[in-house]
């Protein structure tokens, strides 16, 4: 049961969550740079917190027969949200869409959005504290 913290507290909590994802797909484009054939993929923001907030999970486990198999995604979905791909703006000759500046870029915003759902979650617990006292 949810208690009336928990539920002040959710909307930074999934922010952060959807944020904390987008990153690390961000890192993986980045980290796969050089990588032949790779594609850069992101989520849609806007969409992953909408169905976080809704309380959708995107990921089905898929059956294991044996306790050796890997749990996997069966889904092309990441934190609610269905994966995509980024338009080649310079196509390379190796099959890579991984622009280096776009990706960048993209991750430098992330984290300004990161920060600042972070700031703002301080300032709500900051408020409720003072409502405390």
């Amino acid at each position: 049961m949810a208690t009336v913290l928990d539920r002040t507290l959710q909307f930074q909590q999934n922010a952060l969550r959807v944020q904390e994802t987008r990153q690390e797909l961000i890192a993986s484009n980045i980290a796969n740079a050089d990588t032949p054939g790779f594609q850069a993929r992101d989520i849609d923001f806007r969409a992953a917190l909408t169905n976080a907030m809704r309380g959708r999970q995107a990921a089905l486990t898929l059956q294991t027969t044996s306790p050796q198999h890997l749990p996997g995604n069966a889904t092309n979905a990441v934190a609610g949200a269905p994966l995509m791909y980024r338009s080649v703006v310079q196509p390379s000759a190796d099959g890579n869409t991984v622009n280096l500046d776009i990706e960048r870029a993209q991750y430098a915003e992330s984290a300004v959005q990161y920060q600042a759902s972070l700031r703002f979650g301080g300032q709500q617990i900051k408020d409720i504290l003072s409502v405390l006292n």
